[in-house]
């Protein structure tokens, strides 16, 4: 990978959505698979904006599209998981990145106590509920409350920085 350009803005206009992807891609993030069961179906989605908020009350967060097809079939639900991906788990994160109703064929999964399609290989699971949903623009930030927490594989996280996944060095 070459040298990130330098970018300076020389007018004050508001960013593009492409400069928005482009530039907000330089914040190395992790990759998660929210899933729920919507009438004994799996159903979910790739996402990479996560993260904690309380920890009394035990809060997250993750952010929905609202283009997306899975979300409003999950939010329907109320419970959903957060699944962890690990580093070698470009082929769940491929799955599930796709439009195509089929994201769970061909992948190891079960159902967990909480009633949550539960990914094998992940670094860790978190079990919630739906607690509050804010429109931010063209995505919902979701909060759930979280009613378990479930360790996974020891690996390395798998990160997506720069449109790409895993993280090279850059020049600077």
């Amino acid at each position: 990978m070459g040298k990130i350009p330098v970018v300076t803005t020389e007018s004050t206009h508001a960013p593009t959505p492409e400069e928005m992807r482009r530039l907000m891609g330089r914040f190395a993030s992790g990759v998660t698979i929210v899933t729920a069961l919507d009438d004994d179906e799996p159903v979910g989605f790739a996402c990479q904006s996560f993260a904690s908020v309380s920890l009394d009350p035990p809060l997250v967060l993750f952010c929905a599209a609202h283009s997306s097809r899975s979300w409003p079939r999950i939010r329907s639900v109320g419970r959903f998981a957060i699944n962890v991906l690990a580093e070698p788990q470009s082929d769940v994160c491929g799955a599930f990145g796709t439009r195509d109703g089929r994201k769970f064929d061909g992948l190891d999964w079960n159902v967990s106590p909480w009633g949550t399609p539960s990914l094998d290989g992940v670094l860790m699971r978190v079990h919630a509920e739906l607690h509050d949903v804010h429109v931010a623009g063209d995505h919902d930030v979701v909060v759930g409350r979280v009613l378990g927490l479930e360790s996974g594989a020891a690996e390395r996280p798998m990160l997506f920085y720069c449109g790409r996944f895993g993280i090279e060095t850059p020049e600077v």
